[in-house]
């Protein structure tokens, strides 16, 4: 009998799929590291090509992707049933926290004193955004914190040498034998959200402190050392320092309610902490709770900036990596003319984003050094890219991930987390009508805020049509809203997109290569584009800007 041989198929060979892109350096980056020398913080580059090399390391990629599989568990109780309400965190959380503290992206900026200092720790945050976001909150409401409590002398001199500190010491103990502490923020309740106003936890007058009884509805990063909370004093809505370990050893009343089930942002825990008779130091006065605490919120703001325009980057630099190694129809997906306006649409709305985030870094370093015309461009500014910049990350990343296929849906590739994290700088300090109201209440309250900011856009005036056209319907258009509020509030949104487009073209026209400059003003600003990305027209360079965007 004749045997029949049959052939034998490869149905396990591995063919057309992407490498790891790990290793890789994300601080390759031309436009971020113009950016960090044209805002004072060029002495830097050294640490931020360290850290980016770090970033896009195989170790500190792992540690992002675990801090995001082994999530946050809430212990109430200890064995014996004694009430701690602490969270447990991976490894990989705590590597990650580790190392954003020692390179300075906490409070350390405040007390080094380095001209740039603010655009420096931008540029770090950019690049570390590579691994996660989630960790960044802490890391955020740290650096933030600061400029709040200096409000209160007496509890700066306290706290701020170990808020600024480089050192992560992680546990609760007595906050003032740590190396190092991480500071929270505690405003929202359930029934007012953004309304604090509405705020109803109590402050009573006790001695030398007050005690707080009420349920913060959000009050992420519940194991930091000390937390600015508002609440209701006899003087009015109030903000006061309430630490999760009193001075004498004991724990302050924190009772964690429950975690929060989050779209994103799974790494990090937001909680539902409840105050029954907390102890609270007051910071700022009874009755400046706003004003007090908006000094926090405006550097909070700066970072959901920067945290979204490193999203965009993180993703472009992914989809670029893909559409390298991937083949369709005959060719790598990076020579297809479709897949290349996608990839060059996606590089110019990430590197506005990257320009505008660090020309805020720049101004609130000149402003925090007396700089009062940086402060009223800043005042306005930061409440404009905010609104935009935040609000473009969930369409970007949802368009790299396509870049990606089908292999982009799948967790494995690493876009489902970062398309669920897009949306949070959007919602946090502040949604986009608040931020948009914001702008008009500025321009109601501080005309010189406006003015400023017009005075930064004219200094492209002439070099682009585009551009220049843009401006003067702003004008109109603010000029408009300051004589009918009414109006104004039902088309703020329209006005303050119009002015981030215009902020971000005026950046571009002035320090971007003429390529960039270009294609972004006459698709965003001169119409000449569709309503989704890959729609650019054929007049842009797509080769100069795709070489000038994705690393070698």
């Amino acid at each position: 009998m004749t045997e029949v041989s049959t052939p034998r198929t490869a149905t396990h060979d591995v063919t057309n799929q992407v490498p790891p892109l790990a290793p890789y350096d994300s601080s390759q980056d031309a436009a971020l590291i113009e950016a960090l020398h044209r805002e004072g913080g060029g002495w830097a580059e050294d640490d931020v090509r360290r850290l980016g090399r770090l970033a896009g390391s195989e170790e500190a990629q792992r540690w992002a992707q675990d801090a995001n599989t082994y999530t946050p568990v809430l212990k109430t109780v200890d064995r014996y049933g004694n009430r701690i309400d602490e969270v447990e965190f991976h490894p990989a959380w705590h590597n990650l926290m580790r190392t954003s503290v020692a390179e300075g992206g906490a409070g350390a900026v405040w007390t080094e004193g380095k001209s740039g200092g603010h655009v420096a720790r931008a540029a770090g945050g950019l690049v570390w955004q590579h691994t996660e976001a989630g960790h960044g909150c802490p890391i955020t409401m740290t650096y933030a914190v600061i400029p709040a409590l200096r409000h209160e002398p007496s509890l700066a001199a306290v706290y701020e040498p170990l808020l600024t500190s480089r050192v992560y010491d992680p546990g609760l103990r007595i906050p003032t034998e740590k190396r190092g502490l991480l500071a929270g923020m505690g405003m929202t309740e359930k029934q007012g959200g953004s309304d604090v106003r509405t705020n109803t936890t109590v402050a009573v007058p006790h001695g030398d402190h007050y005690l707080l009884t009420g349920h913060k509805w959000f009050t992420s990063a519940p194991m930091c050392d000390v937390f600015l909370v508002l609440a209701q004093a006899p003087g009015g809505l109030s903000c006061f320092l309430v630490p999760r370990i009193l001075p004498d050893g004991t724990r302050n009343t924190f009772r964690i309610v429950r975690l929060k089930d989050k779209l994103g942002d799974r790494s990090n825990a937001s909680s539902e902490p409840e105050f029954d008779n907390t102890v609270g130091w007051l910071v700022g006065g009874e009755g400046n709770g706003v004003k007090t605490i908006i000094d926090m919120v405006n550097f909070t703001r700066l970072d959901c900036v920067i945290g979204s325009a490193g999203v965009m980057r993180k993703t472009l630099v992914e989809a670029g990596h893909h559409a390298r190694h991937r083949s369709a129809f005959g060719a790598n997906l990076i020579d297809q003319p479709l897949m290349r306006n996608v990839l060059a649409d996606l590089a110019l709305e990430s590197e506005a984003a990257t320009t505008l985030g660090m020309r805020l870094a720049g101004a609130a370093d000149r402003s925090m050094r007396g700089d009062e015309s940086e402060t009223s461009f800043r005042r306005m500014a930061n409440a404009v890219g905010k609104f935009w910049v935040t609000k473009r990350t969930p369409a970007f990343t949802a368009e790299a991930l396509e870049c990606l296929g089908g292999n982009g849906y799948v967790e494995e590739s690493g876009m489902p987390r970062h398309y669920r994290q897009a949306p949070l700088n959007s919602v946090w300090e502040g949604s986009g009508n608040v931020n948009a109201i914001d702008v008009l209440r500025a321009l109601g309250r501080e005309p010189a805020t406006a003015q400023a900011f017009l005075d930064e856009l004219e200094l492209a005036a002439g070099a682009n049509e585009h551009l220049d056209a843009a401006v003067g319907r702003i004008k109109s258009d603010l000029m408009a809203a300051a004589g009918d509020p009414a109006q104004a509030q039902l088309l703020a949104r329209r006005l303050v997109g119009s002015m981030a487009l215009a902020l971000q073209g005026s950046l571009l026209v002035r320090h971007a290569p003429a390529a960039v400059a270009d294609a972004f003003c006459v698709s965003r600003l001169g119409g000449d584009w569709g309503q989704v990305f890959g729609t650019l027209p054929a007049s842009a360079d797509i080769t100069a800007i795709l070489d000038r965007a994705l690393p070698a």
